[in-house]
């Protein structure tokens, strides 16, 4: 297998990473990642111009990526810079239009942001477990839904005739309730009370699954980013950083911690490229289980090894920590991805 980005995958990552350099410096990310609409609209706007979300269209379709591949060459840079704008929404989304047959030009100009609502607040991490009744209308609650805050569309899965079917509400015509995530970026609940809804697959399971370990495989490539830069972060922390009369990155004990720190992050790349290079739901389902324990595991490392200054709400790091700490919990965390992967060798 090549590990090794396309020249246009390296010039798209290139693109986006400065971008977010410039627009989302920590100061001004956190201003906007924990207020409503906890989201920055000026930033949005800037991702659209440059074309981020033609990366997850096939060019069949329109675009210019559509592979596992393009979505960790954006996904990366995001957690890297730990962007708080509604990119995993419209990620999950386009594949889902692209198979309805939709218009994808409002997504992609970035003018109509989506969000996926799958999750229900009494029922399992499973699409298939919603209770949601569809038809003309839908009516039921979703909870959880990943860039609700920011959301001018939405894919609802809902049962009709005894299937799984996705159908499109507008955010105008339901009842939406935002709210910011503990790691800054906003989610929120969908209410539905005969709301006026269009279905786009009336059998859509597959469809919705497959949405979802994309959305996963885009989780992975982010955590990988944030812990690249926690790990580089740390490492110059650990340079400059003097106590006993010397650098404390000369202490063994301290350096063989930050070997097995980046002996965890290149194994969590690994399975992330294989999710990507196959993109099947037990590929998906290990690296979302491996990436979230590793996540976990690099976000204490990095603030032991920094101290007490590692928790500050003025240092990155603790934004950092926070967000990793998120990213195993969001669509399923490590415990449920290690069942997925138990439950086909039962």
């Amino acid at each position: 297998m090549n590990f090794e980005m396309t020249d246009d995958r390296r010039m798209l990552a290139d693109s986006l990473g400065k971008l977010l350099g410039s627009h989302f410096g920590i100061e001004h990310r956190n201003s906007v990642a924990y207020e409503a609409p906890f989201h920055d609209k000026a930033g949005w706007k800037a991702l659209a111009e440059i074309g981020i979300l033609y990366a997850f269209i096939s060019e069949d379709a329109g675009g210019m990526g559509g592979s596992g591949f393009d979505l960790l060459a954006v996904f990366e840079q995001m957690g890297a810079a730990l962007c708080p704008e509604p990119l995993l929404g419209a990620a999950m989304a386009a594949p889902l239009l692209a198979e309805a047959g939709e218009d994808l030009e409002p997504l992609l100009s970035g003018e109509a942001i989506y969000a996926l609502a799958v999750d229900e607040p009494d029922a399992p991490w499973d699409a298939d477990a919603g209770t949601t009744e569809g038809g003309d209308t839908l009516t039921g609650r979703k909870t959880a839904v990943y860039g609700a805050n920011a959301a001018t569309h939405f894919l609802v899965s809902a049962r009709q005739a005894g299937k799984l079917s996705l159908f499109e509400v507008k955010a105008e015509q339901a009842a939406v309730s935002p709210w910011g995530m503990i790691d800054g970026g906003g989610a929120g609940e969908l209410m539905l009370d005969a709301t006026p809804a269009r279905c786009l697959l009336p059998d859509a399971g597959e469809a919705i699954a497959a949405a979802l370990d994309w959305g996963r495989l885009a989780l992975c490539a982010e955590a990988v980013g944030a812990m690249d830069w926690c790990y580089a972060t740390t490492l110059d922390y650990l340079k400059s950083r003097k106590q006993f009369g010397r650098e404390i990155g000369s202490f063994q004990a301290l350096q063989h911690r930050m070997v097995e720190m980046k002996t965890a992050i290149e194994q969590a790349r690994s399975i992330t490229i294989l999710a990507a290079d196959r993109m099947d739901s037990r590929s998906v389902a290990m690296a979302k289980s491996l990436v979230g324990r590793t996540a976990r595991k690099v976000s204490e490392e990095a603030i032991q090894l920094h101290g007490g200054i590692g928790m500050t709400w003025e240092y990155p790091l603790s934004h950092y920590a926070k967000r990793l700490v998120m990213l195993d919990a969001q669509l399923g965390d490590a415990d449920f991805h290690t069942a997925r992967v138990a439950a086909r060798y039962a």
